[in-house]
Formats: structure tokens, sequence, C-alpha cells
């Protein structure tokens, strides 16, 4: 699917009677009345109309239809998918199962869209944040998911970026205290529930 840009033009044409010595001056006459207001052309001086397209291109995901959110979805101990979700506040809010929190880990216009208040909550640990260095700084409680960023709104997360995050978070984790280190174990779908321990993390 495209999207084409249509430029439509109209020519409307009247034709006025002046004396003048020479036709530059003519010109000239007719064109200082009509910037004075003098002639004034309407839908009566209608001659033609002309419509002409670019070449269209392709609608890209950041372009959703029906208001609605491609989106990277996270979920503890499963692998990420792609999901279309609404793009009001409560569809939002429904996807992580409460209140909404944005953050912006990343160089990438995209946002990470967690529960407020999914670590209050006891909701299971999901996945780590690290650092640039690979340490981790924070662990995501609860539904997560990574969506793009438009020019005043969220916005579907586009097909390139679709991939890099589905891969950076594509492997489920558990997590383990360790002194006063944490470790994220990766574990598999089917095992990734109820396995290790929590650990509590700032809260971000």
């Amino acid at each position: 699917m495209k999207e084409f840009d249509v430029t439509i033009t109209e020519t409307l044409k009247l034709t006025v009677s002046v004396e003048a010595s020479s036709k530059e001056e003519a010109q000239q006459m007719v064109s200082d009345q009509w910037h004075a207001g003098d002639h004034i052309l309407d839908a009566d001086n209608f001659v033609e109309v002309e419509f002409e397209s670019n070449d269209g291109r392709e609608i890209s995901a950041e372009r959703a239809p029906d208001d609605t959110l491609e989106v990277l979805m996270v979920e503890p101990g499963q692998y990420p998918r792609v999901e279309r979700i609404g793009s009001d506040l409560a569809s939002l809010q429904k996807a992580v199962d409460g209140y909404i929190q944005a953050v912006y880990p990343y160089d990438d216009p995209v946002a990470l869209i967690c529960g407020e208040e999914a670590k209050l909550e006891g909701k299971p640990l999901n996945r780590a944040l690290r650092d640039v260095d690979g340490d981790i700084y924070d662990i995501v409680a609860g539904k997560f998911f990574i969506c793009g960023l438009g020019d005043e709104n969220f916005a579907s997360l586009p097909k390139e970026l679709q991939q890099k995050y589905e891969e950076k978070f594509r492997q489920p984790e558990a997590f383990l205290k360790m002194g006063s280190k944490i470790m994220a174990i990766p574990t598999e779908p089917a095992k990734a529930a109820g396995k290790g321990k929590t650990a509590p993390v700032t809260e971000r």
C-alpha cells in the first residue's frame, strides 16, 4: 500500500478591456487593478481543473491504521511478539495491566512502556536493562512493550527496530541475587515461570 500526494489545480479566467499605449502598460494596469481588488474571480470564471500525483511512498509501520500501534510485547518467561494495540490511554494501560510508565533507555526513537507500580505489586521480574558495559542497572517487572516515537505521541515500532529489539529481549530471564550483585539467568519459555528468586532493585 502506498500514500500519494495529489495536487488539484483549478484555472479561472477573466478578460478585462482597458485602454493603454502598449501591451505591457495594459497588463500592468490590469495587474494593479487585480491587486487592488477590482477584479475578483469566482466559480463563474472557472475554465478547467487538473489533477497531478507524485509517485507515492510506502506506508511505514509508524502510520498504523485505525488508531492502533504495532508494538513489541515482552512478557515474563515468554519470547517477545509483535502485537497491535490501541493507541488510547486505556488500551496502553490494559497492555501492561496497570498505570503506564514510559522510559527511554536507548538512543533509537523508541519508548519502553511498563507498569508504573509493577514492582510494588509484586509482579514477576521480566527482563534486565543493561548499561553500555553490559552490567545490569535495573530490571523491568511485569509486562512491557517497545513502541516507536512520533512527533508528539507514541507510534508503531518500525519493522527494522522490531527485529532489533526482538533479538535484544528474545531470551527470557530469571534473576538471582548473589551478594550485592544481581545475576540474570537465561531460561526457556516453558521453564521461565517461577524459576529463580526475585531480587529487589531500584524502581524506575
